[in-house]
């Protein structure tokens, strides 16, 4: 079903990213503390979010196993 390295590391991705963005982990960052302006919480999911699609574009780009 998933042939080559790309596919693997994006279903990898998937599931990495499905952890992260999990309550379990998401109860991690709720805290009284401001990071530029923001609560800590919606600055980890938007920092998690950004780095999930920027390595999701990377591998995608790259593209060959």
């Amino acid at each position: 079903m998933f042939q080559g390295l790309a596919a693997q590391r994006l279903l990898a991705l998937f599931v990495l990213g499905w952890l992260l963005l999990s309550f379990p982990l998401l109860g991690l960052w709720d805290r009284e503390v401001v990071v530029f302006g923001m609560p800590l919480l919606p600055a980890a999911i938007f920092g998690v979010w950004v780095v999930l699609i920027g390595a999701i574009a990377w591998i995608a780009e790259r593209g060959g196993d």
